[in-house]
Parts: structure tokens; C-alpha cells; sequence
């Protein structure tokens, strides 16, 4: 996996962005249109991910019980 280091940051593409989540691509293009993914950047057509944004992402998911409906589903 190669990545970008610029100002102290890394900054991942889709793919590999996807790879560190272990998510497939598509469902990042998903939760990009939802507005439910990590934070992203555009420049141009790339898509860049800071692996800050990223961090943060995976800590705003964490639940302490399989009772506890994770951030960005339904509850049933």
C-alpha cells in the first residue's frame, strides 16, 4: 500500500483508503453519495482519504454491545 505524506499527513486513494477499512471500493463510492463514509477530499476526480479522517471514522463506530446500533444504521 503506498501513500501520500504531505504536511505530517498520510493521505490514502480509494483503494487504498478501502484496503486500511477493509471495505470493498464500491462500498465507499456508496457512503460517499449517502454522506454516511469517512470524510473525503476531491481534487479534480481523485478521491483522497486523510488517514485521520479515517482513524476518526473507525473510533465514531465503536460499541460497547451487539445491543447498541452502530452510527449510520437503522435501528430494527
Amino acid at each position: 500500500m503506498q501513500a501520500t505524506i504531505q504536511n505530517n499527513s498520510v493521505n490514502y486513494r480509494q483503494a487504498q483508503a478501502a484496503e486500511y477499512l477493509q471495505l470493498a471500493e464500491a462500498t465507499l463510492e456508496k457512503m460517499r453519495c449517502r454522506g454516511d463514509g469517512p470524510k473525503f477530499a476531491k481534487l479534480g476526480r481523485t478521491v483522497i482519504y486523510r488517514k485521520q479522517d479515517l482513524d476518526a471514522w473507525i473510533e465514531s463506530r465503536v460499541i460497547a454491545s451487539t445491543s447498541q446500533t452502530p452510527p449510520g444504521r437503522k435501528s430494527k
